[in-house]
């Protein structure tokens, strides 16, 4: 979209179904997913003043929905939720669109929907998350699956921001070379 005007008329017509495939896939309930797009046009309705434009309607709409669905694990306190993780694609690039979360699968997608594949995928990101020094281990963990602040974790393991952001970028370098070798060359 080159404006940021939002045009929230035509949203359950363009995009409630896509939302909802995405979410059911992620919740494994129909019922859940529906309430999560629900709050999604919601959430979206709220923060409409903070749309800047940079990302297309759907793909903005898609990142409220992950922060729903990650709120939604989060209050029941399930490994799924803690799961959410953020890794670049390239190793040359942490350029917008780069992350595993903004790379939107189509919903009709039989690998992107089949539960087994994304359990395997879920058990090889752990499989290489152990495999990173403790430190960054650490680290990535707090910031990226936990979600703690920058300054929290920067007190608790008595580190500066730099020294944060360099452990995480190469925690994300090292876990996409993991994966590299040990899922996607399947």
């Amino acid at each position: 979209m080159s404006s940021n005007k939002i045009n929230s008329n035509n949203w359950v017509d363009l995009y409630a179904d896509y939302l909802f495939n995405y979410a059911v896939v992620r919740v494994s309930d129909p019922e859940i997913a529906k309430d999560l797009v629900q709050e999604t046009f919601l959430a979206g309705l709220k923060s409409a003043v903070n749309y800047q434009g940079i990302a297309s309607e759907r793909t903005w709409l898609i990142a409220i929905l992950k922060r729903k669905v990650i709120d939604h694990y989060r209050k029941t306190n399930s490994k799924k939720g803690k799961a959410e993780v953020r890794m670049s694609y390239s190793k040359q690039s942490d350029a917008e669109g780069d992350w595993l979360e903004e790379q939107v699968a189509d919903p009709l997608s039989l690998l992107e929907n089949d539960e087994i594949e994304n359990e395997e995928l879920g058990l090889a990101i752990q499989d290489c998350i152990a495999t990173l020094p403790k430190k960054q281990s650490e680290v990535f963990i707090m910031k990226t699956i936990r979600g703690l602040s920058t300054e929290d974790i920067c007190n608790e393991l008595n580190i500066n921001p730099s020294n944060l952001w360099v452990m995480i970028h190469r925690a994300r370098t090292t876990l996409m070379g993991c994966l590299n070798d040990n899922w996607f060359k399947i």
